[in-house]
């Protein structure tokens, strides 16, 4: 019997499927049973809550839950919706083969965490930040436009971005946003399936179009 220190790819791995699980906790799910709290019928029209599913509420984070809570899940579930979205999307973009030049030696998948040079995962982190930090809502923050508002939690165009949207009517607005809410959802389960097959070695089994 020896100690050994845990592989740093794998406590990665393991955060990750636990954070997309639990983003995704107090919006999936069948539709909430007769006997459930006022509190939970009070959200079961919401955004998301949507065939076949409806509202699902499994670990009871929703009893007696305000709107001010529900609206920061949603809000956690769209920007994991969102990040899973972008990691998909990575994930088949570099396990395709493409890399930014000077890359080119550098794996697809958790066999990319080693091999990025430190400086690359310098640069990395700042770029989160920046976008942690712009991607919110700024609408208090001296040089956005004078009067924006954010349409919802999550809403961080803040003024400068728009391509039509406060022209379109509010059902045309809520039905794009249920379209990427279940966009992320999907994204969510669908990175989550491609880190354990990462980590199984059998990626190429169900992304068969990859470099050989």
């Amino acid at each position: 019997f020896s100690w050994s220190t845990p592989n740093p790819i794998y406590s990665i791995m393991k955060l990750a499927i636990f954070a997309s699980l639990i983003a995704g906790a107090a919006a999936f799910a069948p539709a909430a049973k007769p006997a459930a709290s006022t509190a939970l019928n009070a959200f079961d029209k919401e955004l998301g809550a949507q065939m076949p599913l409806g509202f699902w509420d499994p670990l009871g984070y929703m009893k007696d839950a305000d709107q001010e809570y529900f609206d920061h899940l949603r809000y956690v579930e769209l920007k994991h919706g969102r990040v899973a979205m972008l990691a998909v999307v990575g994930y088949l973009t570099t396990y395709a083969g493409v890399r930014f030049p000077g890359a080119e030696d550098i794996p697809a998948g958790f066999a990319a965490l080693p091999a990025v040079p430190g400086m690359v995962w310098a640069q990395m982190i700042a770029t989160w930040a920046l976008m942690e930090a712009a991607n919110r809502d700024q609408s208090e923050t001296f040089g956005v436009k004078d009067g924006w508002k954010p349409d919802f939690q999550g809403d961080v165009r803040n003024g400068y971005i728009d391509f039509g949207w406060d022209k379109q009517t509010d059902e045309w607005k809520n039905r794009k946003r249920a379209i990427e809410l279940n966009n992320g959802r999907a994204a969510q389960m669908g990175i989550l399936g491609l880190m354990v097959h990462d980590q199984l070695g059998n990626v190429a089994t169900i992304l068969p179009l990859g470099p050989q």
